[in-house]
């Protein structure tokens, strides 16, 4: 079994984290520029298997893409262009970055750390990893209920 990467996609720069082995955990993996982004995926790939890519899919209140869409969509068709052999899935990032601030402020870290964009970018991701897996472990335990 491989891990499931989550990557929350910016103009400058992109929080990325990953599970374990064993797809239970979500952590933080890094931040990096935008420009690098891909390689720096290529890369952990040839390391560790990745079965899944889940994208943080930028939306407006209203549920319709917001602005940002299109650069996350221009970063995907890269993306399956030099890996294509892993399955790409969207997640809704909406208050992904208002929740990493809230977590940062409840794990007691000091104004000028919380001021850390990249690491914002990290635990954005990391929730959105967490929400994707949640969600799919509900959709397993409603299969499992049903008559």
């Amino acid at each position: 079994m491989g891990r499931i990467m989550a990557i929350d996609y910016g103009r400058k720069r992109t929080g990325i984290a990953v599970t374990d082995k064993m797809q239970l955990i979500a952590n933080g993996l890094a931040t990096v520029p935008s420009g690098e982004t891909v390689d720096y995926i290529e890369a952990y790939i040839s390391r560790e298997k990745v079965d899944l890519f889940v994208i943080g899919e930028p939306k407006q209140m209203n549920n319709k893409p917001s602005e940002n869409m299109r650069y996350v969509e221009a970063f995907v068709n890269r993306l399956r262009k030099v890996i294509p052999d892993v399955p790409i899935t969207y997640f809704d990032e909406r208050f992904t970055s208002v929740m990493a601030h809230k977590a940062m402020i409840e794990g007691g870290l000091k104004k000028k750390k919380r001021q850390d964009k990249a690491l914002v970018d990290e635990i954005s991701a990391t929730l959105i990893l967490q929400g994707y897996m949640e969600k799919q472990r509900f959709i397993l335990q409603t299969k499992q209920t049903d008559f």
